[in-house]
């Protein structure tokens, strides 16, 4: 099934559905296309988690704005629709939250690899792109960093937009330390640095209220600091992390759209 965009002529939309024997569902996607391409084998291709989201920010306003302005290089972008069992399928896929969310994110991982890439470029005759990234939101934001860090000889690009990296493997009545139960922390602290990843990190300064260490910070901004610092322990350089905090920003789709223009910009500008 195709869905026009009507407003913006350099980007097609065309929704598709992929039937996953990994995920056991059929999964929506939503293709955004660039129009005009003189040479396709210069194409990135971007990811994106929670795509049901996109159509709301308006994405395709967002994206084909930038391509008609020259202002950055064209890329096919992918808009994934989560399911119902969302908080199964994103998560950590070696380990499961305290809760054993995420139980389905090795699942989604293999359905990335497996179905969902080979059917792009089945569908769309591209056999391979210039860099393959990875971005997502809230809960995506923690499967697309889960996927990239873990992965990063593939996606060179992660774009996390509030970013659920207070998963965590022990509850707080249960003795939950910073240090040793934030499940994606512990992940970077016990990896390898990799040069040709890079990071982009969105926060809102309203995400939310919480202050579990009564330190005057929330904890969405905490956590995201703190695997900044954690990052470049590891090597990582301010050329290769990126962090935009909107002082007015929320938890939600508007604050999100606002973010993506400067996201394509750091990733892809001319």
């Amino acid at each position: 099934m195709a869905q026009e965009n009507l407003n913006v002529s350099s980007v097609l939309v065309e929704r598709s559905s992929i039937t996953s024997t990994y995920l056991e569902r059929t999964v929506l996607i939503d293709a955004y296309l660039p129009t005009n391409i003189a040479n396709p084998s210069q194409l990135s291709l971007l990811l994106i988690n929670d795509g049901q989201d996109l159509p709301k920010m308006p994405f395709a306003n967002i994206l084909g704005q930038l391509l008609l302005q020259n202002a950055i290089e064209p890329l096919v972008c992918i808009g994934i629709h989560c399911g119902e069992d969302r908080r199964m399928e994103y998560g950590t896929a070696n380990t499961p939250d305290y809760l054993g969310r995420g139980g389905k994110a090795t699942a989604y991982t293999n359905f990335i690899f497996e179905e969902l890439i080979p059917f792009i470029q089945k569908t769309y005759a591209l056999n391979s792109f210039k860099e393959k990234s990875f971005a997502g939101f809230s809960l995506g934001a923690l499967s697309a960093m889960d996927i990239g860090w873990n992965h990063p000889h593939t996606f060179s690009k992660l774009g996390l937009f509030s970013g659920s990296f207070w998963w965590r493997s022990k509850a707080y009545e249960d003795g939950y330390n910073d240090d040793t139960d934030r499940i994606m922390h512990q992940q970077v602290k016990l990896g390898n640095y990799s040069p040709q990843l890079r990071f982009f990190f969105q926060c809102g300064a309203l995400d939310e209220t919480k202050d579990r260490n009564n330190n005057g910070i929330i904890d969405s901004i905490d956590d995201v600091l703190d695997l900044i610092s954690m990052l470049k322990t590891k090597g990582y350089t301010d050329e290769q992390i990126k962090y935009l905090e909107l002082p007015d920003g929320q938890h939600n789709v508007e604050t999100w759209g606002r973010a993506l223009p400067a996201f394509l910009q750091w990733g892809w500008g001319k």
